[in-house]
Parts: structure tokens; sequence; C-alpha cells
């Protein structure tokens, strides 16, 4: 049988390698604590629980759904937009349900790209961000993925000697996973230089509510005047009120990108089931004390982290939102390159982290520190991490370095 189209076309996951050692380990009885997958173990909202079990089971609710999801919603979604960004979307036109914004992205890029479209990708980058557009047949060119005026030259560079002219730019701010912040300068901007040159915006804001600086949440894209224009931007419930789970997201802004989408899933899928809908939609009409004790919990985590594996000999840079770290690997270990630290953890120390080789080449560098275990576990890793350290010289000598992942 030969080899498929579209697989070919996708490199090895890389994840699944560090997965395999982690699955193994667990089975020998080692206790891994695992930093690795961005999968949060807060529970959901107590109401929003309460309103799926109120709502399932009932023949109205039990049929096929909308792809594009129900109306409720849908108006759940441009009232959030409204409060939170001053933002004002028809939600008959301008708001898409999806399952989880991975999905929403993925069917993006089905509905928009040509064979051998070029879309503009931070490099590194969260991997559905250019593998989705793989997978539809695009060529993927990288630009930076920090939000400074040096963006801009690079990004220049990278439309006037890509043949075909790109199509696409795809940023993601708070970054998954580096943590950057865009500003709305910044967003004025890109959305400047899209016009420029003919480019969709496609902005996953999927960590739009998880951040640090009460005083200075992270904007819309779609709060610049004549956004819109140009832009569509992925949110998501799994972050904001811990319902990774549930597979409920959104895509919202122009209208001919997101007319294209609902074509696309309409052919695809009937939506999420009617009781989760009605669910997320409890989520966003109801009280928000739940994001703020959300926030709370992984600012507690952060400031753990930062002090444990600092005290361990592994400086943490401070992020000021999303649920991650996103960290050097030591001086002594990098020329091993991030996958193979990333097995080594697992192995020595009983810590899973995710490689920064997953992210892109440019991430080969650093791992990805996930939030998403107690202070307790935190400052566990960090002491196992420590011993890791301490004794690696002696244990390792036969193993440093290695060639290096790519």
């Amino acid at each position: 049988m030969p080899d498929f189209y579209r697989i070919k076309r996708l490199p090895p996951y890389v994840f699944e390698q560090v997965n395999r050692i982690k699955a193994a380990a667990r089975a020998n009885g080692a206790d891994i604590i695992d930093l690795g997958m961005g999968n949060p173990d807060l529970q959901a909202p107590q109401h929003v629980i309460d309103k799926l079990v109120e709502t399932v089971g009932k023949p109205r609710t039990d049929r096929y759904s909308a792809s594009k999801g129900i109306g409720g919603l849908r108006r759940a979604q441009a009232g959030y937009y409204e409060r939170r960004f001053g933002v004002k979307l028809n939600p008959d036109t301008q708001v898409v349900a999806t399952l989880g914004s991975k999905e929403g992205f993925a069917n993006m890029a089905q509905a928009i790209t040509e064979p051998g479209d070029v879309v503009l990708v931070p490099n590194p980058s969260y991997p559905i961000h250019a593998f989705g557009f793989l997978m539809a047949g695009g060529v993927i060119r990288s630009v930076p993925a920090e939000p400074t005026p040096a963006f801009f030259p690079a990004a220049e560079r990278a439309v006037l000697h890509s043949i075909p002219k790109p199509v696409a730019l795809v940023v993601c701010y708070p970054s998954n996973p580096t943590a950057y912040v865009a500003s709305l300068d910044f967003y004025r901007d890109l959305v400047a230089f899209a016009k420029k040159h003919d480019l969709i915006l496609l902005s996953d804001l999927a960590y739009s509510e998880v951040y640090f600086d009460e005083s200075n949440p992270p904007p819309s894209i779609l709060q610049v005047p004549g956004a819109i224009d140009v832009a569509v931007e992925f949110t998501s419930m799994s972050k904001t009120f811990s319902m990774a789970g549930w597979r409920i997201g959104f895509a919202v802004g122009n209208e001919r990108l997101l007319a294209a989408l609902a074509r696309v899933k309409s052919y695809l899928d009937y939506g999420a089931f009617t009781p989760v809908q009605v669910a997320a939609t409890a989520a966003l009409n109801g009280p928000d004390d739940c994001i703020r004790e959300m926030r709370a919990t992984y600012r507690r985590r952060r400031d753990v982290m930062i002090d444990a594996f600092g005290k361990a000999g592994w400086p943490i840079p401070t992020p000021t939102a999303s649920m991650f770290a996103w960290v050097q690997i030591p001086e002594k270990f990098r020329s091993l390159g991030s996958l193979e630290f990333s097995k080594l953890l697992v192995e020595k120390a009983d810590v899973a982290v995710a490689p920064g080789i997953g992210f892109g080449e440019h991430g080969d560098d650093y791992v990805r520190i996930a939030l998403v275990e107690n202070e307790q576990r935190i400052r566990q890793a960090a002491r196992n991490i420590r011993r890791f350290f301490d004794t690696a010289d002696n244990t390792l000598h036969n193993v440093v370095p290695l060639t290096r992942a790519g």
C-alpha cells in the first residue's frame, strides 16, 4: 500500500516520543510529574457542570446540533467580545462555534488554502498553526514569534521572497509555547501590514484570560479599526473555564472567511453535543469569579515554579500570561537538543516537559513547562531535577553530547 499524500507531509509527532517514554516509566512504577501537555487539571465551574446535567438526556438535546453552533452560544460569544474587548459582532455572520480552537484552525486552513499556497507562521509556534496548512496542501514560511518591531522587516522579507506571494499570516498571543504577549500597537501595525500585502490574518487567542497583570489584559486583534476586513480570531473554552475535554471554541471576525469555514464544517460535522453547547453558553453568560480563581491558581503555580526551579539551578523567566513557561535548556545539556533533554528528564528526574523542537526548529534550545500540577508537585519536580543536575556529571558521561534532534 503506498504512503498517503497528507501523511507524508507530516513529520513524526515529536511529543509522542516523550509520551512513549513517560508511559513506559509509569508502567514500571515511576511517579511521573507531568508538566508537558497543556491539559488543565482544574475542575470546570460547578454551574457549568450543573447546566450540562440539566440539559443532557432529553430528546430535543440528544439530536443532531448545528455545525456552526446553536444561536444562544453564538450570541453569548458575541456578548463576551463586547464586554471584554469592546468589539461588536453579528452572531449570525461573524461567529462560528468550533470543536475547540484547534479544529476551527485546521478547518479554516482547509477552507482557504490551495495546493502550493504560502502561509507565514511564527517559529516556534503551536503545531496546528503550521500543520493545519501542510495537511491542506500549503507551504509554510517562518516568521519571528516575538511581537516586536523587528517582526515586520523579517515578515516583509518573507513576503518579498516567497513565490507565490503568501496568502495568510498566523499569530498567537499570548503565545503557546513562548508566552509572549502582543500590544494593541503591535496589532495596529500588523493589520496595516496585512492590508498592504493583501494577507489574511488568523489570530489564535486561546489564552486571552490566562494573564497575570490585571491592569493590562491581552487585547484582541479585532480591537483595531478595520481589522475585521482581513482577520479571523480563534478562542477556546478549554483554558478559560477548564473545559479542555468538552471541545468548544470559536472563530470570529471576517464574514467571508467565516462563511467559508462554516461551509467546510457543514460537510464534516453536526457541531458539538447540544448539552455541551448549552453549558458553554451558561459559562459565557455566567459569573466570572471562576475565571479570576483560575488566574490566581496559575499565578501561584508560576511563582512557586520560578522560586523552586531557580533554587534547583534552572532559572525560569517570568511569564506574564498563558499557562506555560518557555525555558532555555541549561547550557550543560543544550547540545543534546530539546527532545533528548526531555527524554532524560523523564528517565532521570521523573519529570515530563514538552521539547521545544515540537514547536519548530527555532525552539530546539528550549522546553515548554506547563502549570498543570499543584504547587506541592511543582516543588517535588524541582527537587527531582536538582538531584539529576547534581549527579549528571557522573551518570551521563557516556550520553553527553548526543546528536541534536532535527
